[in-house]
């Protein structure tokens, strides 16, 4: 993917599409009046870090979003452990939709029932195609050099470039240890030794702030959970974000809360050890 004139990588949508449309106004992206098609005045292009879907209110105007935009050229997105999952249902696979998934099937019947059985099966096939063939990560380029790789999850510098079930189960998921006492998956900070020089933008973890480390930028804050919807601008090398219009998960107990209530605990542990010295 080219970027010669700029690219604005958007983190996890989770069909907060009222938010969507706000952060790509801000960006200056302007609607059409003929083809109803967002486009940049300067040639700038949306790249999604995937999970479109899922959790939130609209996830298939954001399906119906990049299919028209990916077709005109106009966008691109990659693959992501919610867009995988959305995929294989539609595939007709026996698959269990959970975790704010089961509300895509809710759209679907709902949009079945408005427009009937033929636009909701070419809907269907559409979005199967979009979600099925989404790349594990996309190499950025201007000028014919990387300027960086964006994934959904996480990637290893190993990874970068590779297909394979491993690089892409680590694009979708992160890198997983095992999972918890509460049935969530542990995962392992992959940016914590990472010595790579190539910059990677990513998702999937939600913080409540955009955050830098070893040259890789989390733009996953949290929108659905009432957080904000963030994208990275490059070349600008700038974040910009909206703040979520509510909770659309309607949980008190969401993975922001989880991360501020890690911090304050590493930050009271911190602060009683420096007691104990002193």
């Amino acid at each position: 993917m080219h970027a010669d004139h700029g690219i604005d990588v958007i983190g996890d949508v989770h069909g907060c599409y009222d938010e969507f449309i706000q952060l790509i106004g801000q960006l200056g992206y302007v609607k059409g009046s003929g083809d109803q098609l967002y486009r940049h005045p300067g040639g700038r292009m949306i790249l999604s870090l995937g999970d479109i879907t899922s959790r939130g209110p609209k996830s298939i105007p954001m399906l119906d979003f990049f299919i028209r935009h990916i077709d005109a050229g106009l966008a691109e997105m990659v693959d992501s452990n919610h867009g995988w999952k959305i995929a294989r249902w539609l595939d007709g696979r026996r698959v269990t939709l959970a975790h704010g998934d089961e509300l895509v099937e809710q759209e679907f019947q709902a949009y079945e029932r408005e427009h009937g059985m033929e636009k909701a099966n070419k809907l269907r096939a559409a979005s199967h195609r979009l979600l099925f063939t989404a790349p594990s990560h996309k190499i950025v380029k201007s000028k014919g050099e990387i300027k960086l790789v964006a994934c959904h999850a996480g990637i290893r510098d190993s990874y970068i470039g590779k297909d394979s079930p491993a690089v892409q189960n680590f694009c979708r998921y992160g890198d997983v240890d095992g999972i918890g006492a509460d049935g969530r998956p542990l995962r392992r900070d992959w940016t914590e030794s990472r010595q790579g020089n190539t910059l990677i933008i990513w998702g999937h973890d939600p913080r409540p702030e955009p955050e830098r480390k070893n040259n890789a930028v989390n733009v996953d804050q949290g929108c659905v959970f009432g957080g904000m919807l963030t994208a990275y601008r490059y070349p600008e090398d700038e974040i910009v974000s909206v703040p979520a219009r509510e909770n659309y998960s309607r949980l008190e107990d969401t993975p922001l809360t989880r991360f501020r209530a890690q911090q304050a605990n590493e930050q009271q542990q911190s602060q009683t050890q420096q007691e104990q010295v002193y």
